[in-house]
């Protein structure tokens, strides 16, 4: 159990993606209130409008949802993980 007080810091940031699965899909996939503020003052979409929607569709698997709420998702999706890959193997290194 002393690797795990050495290391909590990366089991942390390993284990945020999962705290997505806490959070009711019904709160995600709403169109009442766009948090957008482009799309807030405008009424118009951005290029990024639909980014998380669409990244918890990718979460649960859901491709044919993700591409439809926003296809940046198939160059944010890996640039995403590699960033919180590098991010736990730094913080698990600085951790020893």
């Amino acid at each position: 159990m002393r690797w795990f007080w050495r290391y909590r810091r990366a089991v942390a940031i390993a284990l945020a993606p999962l705290c997505i699965y806490l959070v009711p899909r019904g709160w995600i996939f709403t169109e009442e209130h766009p948090i957008c503020l482009i799309r807030n003052i405008t009424g118009h979409e951005c290029p990024g409008c639909g980014m998380t929607r669409a990244l918890t569709s990718l979460c649960y698997l859901d491709f044919a949802g993700a591409w439809s709420y926003n296809r940046g998702v198939i160059v944010v999706a890996p640039l995403l993980a590699y960033v919180w890959v590098k991010w736990i193997v730094r913080t698990a290194k600085n951790a020893k």
